[in-house]
Order: C-alpha cells, then sequence, then structure tokens
C-alpha cells in the first residue's frame, strides 16, 4: 500500500495560507480521513515541529490525528546515517550552517528523509518544498530524494496520486 509521510510545511502551510482551519473545513476533514485509514503519517520530528506553538494548528492536531500519527524516527538510524553520509559529502557544495541545520537531530528533515528510505518503494514525502540545487544555504528535502530514489510530491499532486477531493 502506498502511504505518504507528511512534512511540517503540508501542515503549517496550509493552516497559515491556504486553508484557514475555520474556513476550509473541507481539507481539514479530508485529512483527518486520510490520516484516521493510514494513508498519511508523519515522524515524531514533525509533531514536535507542529507542538510548539500552543496554536490552534496544534490544537486541531491533538484532537484530529490519531494516536500511531506520529512515527518513531528513532528506529530509522541506519538509514539516518545514509542520509548523514551524504550531507557530509556534500559540505563542498553546501555552506556549514545549511549542514548544520540539516543535520540538527530537532531537525525533521534528514529524518523524514531516512523514515522515506526504509521503505522507498511504498512512502512517498508530501512536501511543499521545491528543488534548487544552486542555493547553498538549505538543504530542501528534494536534493537527497533525488540522490536516494525516494519520491517525493507536493500536497496538490497526492490528492491527485489517491483521487481524492475536498
Amino acid at each position: 500500500m502506498q502511504t505518504y509521510l507528511v512534512d511540517s510545511n503540508f501542515f503549517i502551510q496550509a493552516h497559515r495560507a491556504l486553508y484557514p482551519l475555520d474556513i476550509a473545513t473541507g481539507f481539514w476533514n479530508k485529512i483527518k480521513m486520510l490520516a484516521d485509514s493510514g494513508t498519511i503519517f508523519s515522524i515524531d520530528k514533525v509533531k514536535n515541529e507542529l507542538f510548539d506553538k500552543n496554536d490552534e494548528l496544534e490544537n486541531w492536531c491533538k484532537i484530529n490525528l490519531p494516536d500511531n500519527f506520529f512515527k518513531d524516527s528513532s528506529l530509522k538510524m541506519q538509514e539516518y546515517s545514509q542520509i548523514t553520509e551524504w550531507a557530509i559529502s556534500k559540505s563542498d557544495h553546501y555552506l556549514p550552517k545549511a549542514l548544520t541545520e540539516f543535520l540538527d537531530a530537532d531537525e525533521a528533515d534528514a529524518f523524514i528523509v531516512a523514515y522515506a528510505l526504509s521503505e522507498k518503494d511504498n512512502i512517498t514525502i508530501v512536501t511543499q518544498e521545491v528543488s534548487d540545487l544552486n542555493r547553498k544555504n538549505r538543504i530542501k528535502i528534494p536534493e537527497p530524494c533525488n540522490e536516494f530514489g525516494i519520491k517525493y510530491i507536493n500536497t496538490i499532486e497526492m490528492f491527485r496520486q489517491i483521487g481524492e477531493t475536498f
């Protein structure tokens, strides 16, 4: 079964810019349905990023997402080491700050990629990030995905792939 691993920006951009919780209830009801069915999930590092603002989005997540929605990323340390090695091998391209941020144990991006790497035939990452090979000050999720053959798409493309509307 194809599943979709959602990045923090899946929720944050939807809430702040595109689908406000109080207006776009169809979107949020669809997210709840997809989470309940196991079609979408995320990891504990994303949870930490979402649950640090004490805002409406955090409250919505606590009330609407199933208990098993956020998976334990520490189970994927072998894959995380592969992502770490890749990032370090790119130190001639990326600025030290970009590497430090990407590899920070509290940041979700490298762990998202590692989690998807563990089951890359069955997991597609959903992120709003776009590849930018010329950028040196930040490693974006698509860069290691391209290197490791991990599928990634944005939110709207996910809805198209699974044939859902809201």
